[in-house]
């Protein structure tokens, strides 16, 4: 491809090189491979069911942890515009309807008073039309309510990020997804000098909003809670965004000018590249429930997280040994044992290496970032799942695969694909420094070939985007990743906005 002036004064703007282009270009004609599978991980197959007993342990380990200096932090992806949540909103408002019709808008008009943001949406209907929303709804105006929710001239929730939404109904007034995060923070991840690390992702038309919304709750959160809040924020890296191409593969221009988009939260990996922490808890904005409800998921995130704690432990010690020169083959067996019965990692080949070999092997498989990924049990959700796939090397071991990584036109691999038990619900906690302390470069371990080519309209004319390798599945491919079975209800996201009646987000 060649490029002008123009084009190389906006890519040196991005930091994106003129190589990296080529790359992106060469990707558009070749796709991406699919994955191999191998199996469903299944409970003693790759996920790991914990007892009471084994639940308790991982608890006291996370709360040694936490008294031990060892930094923590929370990391939640936070930047996307919530106008996917109110799609069926918008879709009301664009057809203009005289009334509800359909069992979602039925259902949204008829329990409007239980959503916790129903007192800011009463004010605005009576500011903007001098009626409350009783009046409108008894004058046949629905379509006035909707625009209210979502429109600029109300409270504009089709443009704001689910983070600022008010979300859940106490006491004190309602709470946003930002402020169930924070109070999270105080209840599982706080360190041995009660301080609590969080950091935002956010999108820089509303970066200023976030700013005000935590200097407004964080000071009387700190005094109730007992803590100090460290929030920290950060946007999507414009080096991250890919070139957009035309359905021939050759760049789309706009006014002669390249068009580049955001290339998916698998971005997000250079964003986690710049935490300094030992573990990091990741989890999506919109997976929270009110106070009332939230025992099981911070008991949880202390069991995944003193989990990790010990498996990192091990490693070390094996890590330890193996640098050393320090170990016998029974030690190397036993090494072996673990990386199969704990790790789920299976290599046919390493009988046929001999110690030293063996050695290298097991040091490639251990000096690596660690995730521990809570699962919970299949109930038709839409999305990602665990299971044990093939690596480059010949070895197998846990990978969390959307259904884009399959190979659809091969009925087995579909099959596979559906029989999966559980399901990703983005609930990680990450160890990500090595056993002598400095941060891994996360970068190195990122799976190129697992990103998604996508259709896209832009201007009335159809174009093809470049998606990075997701942040949780080929983002973190070549990480130690163990499955741990954890309750579903720890799972409660909010896709759109009728999920905020179902009971775990009305306290």
């Amino acid at each position: 491809m060649e490029l002008n002036n123009v084009d190389l004064e906006l890519l040196k703007a991005k930091g994106i090189s003129p190589e990296t282009i080529e790359e992106q270009l060469k990707r558009f004609e070749t796709g991406f491979p699919y994955l191999k599978i191998k199996s469903v991980a299944t409970i003693g197959d790759g996920i790991v069911r914990l007892s009471e007993n084994e639940i308790a342990d991982c608890i006291a380990v996370w709360d040694e942890f936490q008294n031990s200096g060892g930094k923590v932090e929370k990391f939640v992806p936070a930047s996307g515009a919530a106008s996917r949540m109110f799609k069926n909103i918008f879709s009301f408002v664009t057809d203009n309807k005289p009334a509800p019709e359909t069992d979602f808008e039925k259902k949204f008009f008829a329990e409007i008073k239980d959503f916790a943001f129903y007192p800011a949406l009463n004010e605005s209907c009576k500011k903007n039309f001098g009626k409350d929303i009783d009046a409108l709804i008894a004058d046949g105006e629905y379509v006035n309510v909707a625009k209210t929710l979502i429109g600029a001239e109300g409270l504009n929730y089709g443009a704001l990020p689910k983070a600022l939404l008010q979300f859940h109904k106490t006491a004190e007034g309602a709470h946003t997804p930002l402020e169930e995060h924070l109070e999270e923070g105080a209840q599982y991840a706080s360190d041995i000098n009660k301080n609590v690390n969080i950091h935002f992702t956010v999108s820089p038309e509303h970066r200023s909003a976030f700013e005000a919304m935590i200097a407004d709750k964080v000071p009387a959160m700190e005094k109730e809670w007992g803590v100090k809040y460290n929030v920290s924020m950060s946007e999507q890296k414009a080096s991250t965004d890919t070139i957009a191409v035309n359905m021939d593969n050759t760049p789309y221009r706009e006014n002669g000018k390249l068009l580049f988009r955001p290339a998916g939260h698998g971005a997000l990996i250079e964003n986690l590249n710049d935490i300094d922490a030992d573990v990091v808890f990741v989890k999506n904005i919109d997976n929270v429930v009110p106070r009332a409800l939230r025992e099981v998921t911070v008991t949880y995130k202390k069991v995944i997280g003193g989990y990790l704690v010990k498996i990192q432990k091990q490693i070390a010690a094996y890590l330890e040994a193996l640098e050393a020169g320090n170990y016998t083959i029974e030690d190397l067996r036993e090494m072996v044992k673990f990386t199969h019965d704990v790790l789920s990692i299976r290599y046919d080949q390493t009988k046929n290496l001999d110690d030293s070999e063996l050695a290298i092997y097991l040091k490639g498989k251990f000096n690596r970032p660690i995730r521990i990924c809570g699962v919970v049990k299949n109930d038709g959700e839409p999305g990602g799942g665990p299971y044990l796939a093939y690596n480059a090397d010949g070895s197998s071991s846990p990978q969390i695969l959307e259904a884009a990584q399959i190979d659809s036109s091969k009925p087995e691999a579909v099959a596979l694909m559906k029989s999966g038990t559980h399901f990703n619900p983005v609930d990680l906690v990450c160890y990500i420094k090595d056993v002598k302390g400095n941060k891994f470069d996360l970068k190195k371990y990122v799976d190129k070939d697992t990103g998604l080519i996508s259709e896209k309209s832009k201007s009335g004319v159809t174009i093809k985007a470049l998606e990075l390798p997701g942040l949780w599945n080929g983002s973190m491919s070549d990480w130690t990743s163990v499955f741990v079975e954890v309750p579903i209800e720890t799972f409660n996201p909010v896709k759109v906005v009728n999920d905020l009646l179902r009971p775990q987000h009305q306290g």
